[in-house]
């Protein structure tokens, strides 16, 4: 058997699927074990299970029909999904995969090019399969020398340069909209580490007036103390929401928290000063619809994206040599690996 045929990524993601789409990519805990339980059933030796906002990935060791088993248990952790997140997987084998995997941590492959938070997300995803048992030579090699990679990536080229991450391209919107950011009021809601991104992004431009709400409210009390907010319980807060400026919304919902019609009433009585939705959610926080009213502005994932890659031509040639690099050092990893005694072998 080939080396090529012991690994293999499935790999859905925002370069084909729409917004709403990627809605079903982030699974649950339900979802995460359904992944675990059926590649232990395949018999797959290895396997990692990536699931963000915006991808929904498995990395995985095991026979030549490792592609197929994949699938069958990335779609068993979609569950209702399936028809959503069937049609963008794309199997990706061997030296193929390491290279992706490197892009990944990177962020050479993320909507916001060069964007901080998805390394984080990876380094959760392998230590959990790590804890279950379910890496072992290949994946371990292949994760470590990734991280190690993706850290030199950022170090040495400039793919990272303005610190590309969802909060600081969300305040920077918002800065777009209302300049100095020092007499905007501005609600939070989510206390998730989308939220705390962009709480400590807010703060870091000098926003004075920031309001975190959770349906905890003891996880927005302690976000508010760290940066010096103020809490809200989530329900208090949407009835107060038309007291703010601005509304980033990164709260984990089945449907969105805030509807168009309430938005008119907002605006209503806010005596003609605009007010800036900001969407990180998927699914999203904010109905689309927000968008036709006069006085209203709403952005989302897709639009933020546009926002932060907007200078991605300056860093152009930063990020091919990034590419180029870390297709190198995926190569040597690759090798490594495949001569590695393999379970089995």
């Amino acid at each position: 058997m080939t080396a090529d045929a012991n690994l293999v990524a499935l790999s859905a993601t925002h370069h084909t699927a729409g917004l709403d789409t990627r809605a079903s990519f982030a699974v649950g805990t339900d979802g995460v074990e359904a992944f675990y339980a059926a590649v232990r059933e395949a018999g797959l030796r290895e396997a990692v299970l990536l699931s963000t906002c915006n991808r929904l990935e498995a990395y995985v060791v095991g026979d030549e029909a490792a592609a197929l088993h994949a699938r069958g248990a990335l779609l068993r952790a979609a569950s209702g999904d399936v028809a959503s997140v069937d049609p963008h997987l794309r199997p990706i084998p061997g030296l193929q995969a390491v290279e992706h995997l490197f892009a990944v941590v990177a962020g050479l492959d993320s909507q916001m090019v060069g964007e901080v938070e998805v390394t984080g997300q990876v380094k959760d995803a392998y230590a959990d399969a790590l804890a279950r048992g379910m890496t072992g030579p290949v994946l371990n090699r292949l994760f470590q020398r990734a991280f190690q990679a993706g850290a030199w990536a950022r170090t040495n080229t400039g793919i990272s340069q303005g610190q590309v991450s969802l909060g600081n391209v969300a305040v920077d919107l918002a800065a777009r909209v209302f300049g100095s950011l020092e007499d905007a009021r501005v609600l939070v809601l989510g206390t998730g580490e989308a939220g705390r991104s962009v709480v400590k992004a807010l703060v870091s431009r000098g926003a004075t007036q920031v309001s975190v709400a959770s349906r905890t409210f003891d996880n927005a009390r302690l976000l508010a103390e760290e940066t010096g907010g103020s809490a809200l319980l989530l329900a208090d807060a949407l009835r107060q929401a038309h007291a703010h400026d601005v509304i980033v919304g990164c709260a984990a919902v089945e449907r969105p928290l805030i509807a168009a019609e309430a938005v008119r009433g907002f605006l209503s009585r806010r005596q003609g000063r605009p007010l800036l939705f900001v969407d990180l959610g998927v699914p999203r926080n904010f109905d689309p619809a927000v968008r036709d009213s006069e006085g209203a502005y709403l952005s989302d994932l897709d639009d933020l994206a546009e926002v932060a890659n907007a200078n991605l031509r300056a860093r152009q040639a930063e990020v091919e040599r990034a590419r180029a690099a870390l297709s190198e050092k995926a190569a040597r990893a690759w090798n490594a690996a495949s001569q590695r005694p393999q379970h089995g072998s």
